[in-house]
């Protein structure tokens, strides 16, 4: 018996699904607004999630981060409006829910989406009970890196091309050495080639090796890359870099297995497994004619997109705990303690360089700790905190109010707060979190409560604008 939870303030509708779902012997939950809807999701198990668009709190697509993220059990989501939008089913699909209904739909249909999503369901938890990845390195427990777990897996199984996208900095290397390392090549090589630090001619000799005499500076015989992948995987990092015409002889290389030596009028074959990777918009590119689409239909069999560690809420204190616990063994000193504020610096950064910075600064961090037991907010470096700081408290409060700020009620009235008397002056945090509730309501406000314009005038990015509403409990009614 599975649970089917209907997010919907239509109460004849949440009747009507209600009735349908008793007579398909599964249990039916019902909530009217999203706070309700959520707080069923961060207590109970939900397989089926029946969402509305317009609901008296927000916008169930804009929320669907928010969703997932308080989700205890990641459930197969349908949007189920009135209103027929495409560029919100755009939205919705990619966000990865299961199907976009329209109202008014016949029961019938109703009932047969839901049945196809409860056995998928069904196949998808088989699935994951007989794959038993090996994550070393990999560490996170965010819904965002959970849903790349998922297609690790399929990867692992599969001798399919991988493309793995992602910020420079996600890890997309690692990702490709732990699908490598899980899969049925993991005895043999994994051959990584570097296209962005390749010339066009460099990278053919590299690739397909070259004969002794082939060209100028060919002292010798060499053995190409892709020679020493057969039987493993070849790991093409940056892919986008790949020039042109090297593009069009790999395809040949892909499709066929067979490949020729620069200066050789031999033929090669290698049985090799492709993971690519890159930090570029591959379609994009396409369209710009930097990259074959044919090569690209080729990569991207099965797509990896790592997402950048500001949208990984909940990781980077873990990611700290694991590297801070590996320089402590390497280093062969007892293990460290954090202060809390320690954490709260580390969540607020935006992290530009995404793990790969995380992971220098920490090493920096760990270095300036010397032999203290615990690590404070002042081990890190100053640039970090310097931009933490502005980040919290805004560059505006840096300077004197101009006499033209003086009618801006949310600057004036944060000041006042700096007028009171020393026995009501407030703390730090006390002020901060003033601030950050009038500016999050101004902007609402401003902007109409349409998240995507909220987003671009506040400079925030989704997570963190979601998460600031569930701090300060605001409610918007887009």
């Amino acid at each position: 018996m599975s649970t089917i939870l209907i997010i919907d303030d239509d109460k004849d509708f949440c009747e009507t699904m209600a009735s349908l779902v008793e007579r398909m012997e599964h249990d039916c939950l019902a909530a009217h607004t999203l706070v309700d809807g959520i707080e069923i999701l961060q207590k109970q198990h939900v397989d089926l999630l029946l969402l509305d668009v317009r609901l008296p709190d927000g916008n169930g697509i804009d929320h669907l981060p928010t969703i997932k993220e308080n989700s205890i059990s990641s459930p197969e989501i349908f949007i189920v409006t009135g209103i027929g939008d495409p560029d919100g089913a755009e939205i919705a699909i990619r966000e990865g829910v299961w199907d976009y209904i329209i109202k008014p739909t016949k029961i019938k249909e109703i009932r047969l989406s839901l049945n196809r999503a409860l056995k998928y369901r069904e196949e998808k938890k088989k699935k994951h009970q007989t794959v038993n990845l090996d994550l070393n390195n990999i560490v996170g427990n965010s819904v965002q890196i959970k849903g790349c777990f998922e297609t690790l897996a399929q990867a692992a199984t599969s001798n399919a091309p991988v493309l793995i996208s992602g910020e420079t900095g996600t890890g997309k290397e690692l990702f490709a050495k732990t699908i490598h390392r899980n899969g049925s090549r993991q005895n043999s090589g994994f051959i990584v080639v570097d296209c962005a630090s390749l010339t066009e001619t460099l990278l053919e000799s590299t690739l397909f090796g070259h004969k002794k005499g082939s060209f100028t500076g060919a002292e010798t015989q060499k053995t190409g890359l892709i020679t020493l992948a057969n039987g493993g995987t070849l790991f093409l990092d940056e892919v986008g870099e790949m020039p042109l015409s090297t593009q069009k002889t790999f395809l040949r290389v892909l499709q066929e297995k067979q490949y020729r030596p620069v200066g050789e009028t031999k033929e090669l074959t290698s049985n090799f497994r492709l993971i690519a990777a890159t930090n570029k918009d591959l379609h994009e590119l396409v369209e710009l004619g930097g990259f074959r689409k044919d090569l690209l239909f080729r990569l991207c069999a099965i797509q990896i997109k790592i997402p950048p560690l500001q949208f990984r809420q909940g990781d980077i204190k873990l990611l700290a705990l694991y590297h801070i616990n590996r320089l402590c063994e390497e280093y062969e000193v007892a293990n460290k303690g954090f202060e809390q504020g320690f954490f709260e610096t580390l969540e607020v950064y935006d992290w530009p360089g995404n793990v790969r910075e995380l992971f220098h600064v920490l090493e920096m961090a760990f270095i300036a700790s010397g032999n203290e037991n615990t690590l404070y907010p002042m081990h890190l470096p100053k640039e970090i905190r310097i931009k933490v700081t502005k980040h919290q408290i805004g560059d505006t409060f840096y300077q004197q109010p101009a006499e033209d700020d003086s009618d801006n009620p949310v600057l004036r009235s944060g000041l006042d707060l700096l007028d009171a008397d020393a026995d009501k002056f407030p703390t730090f945090k006390e002020f901060k979190n003033s601030m950050e509730i009038q500016y999050l309501h101004r902007v609402i406000s401003g902007c109409n409560g349409e998240p995507a314009e909220i987003l671009k005038r506040s400079g925030l990015s989704k997570s963190h604008y979601y998460s600031l509403l569930k701090k300060y409990d605001i409610k918007t009614h887009n």
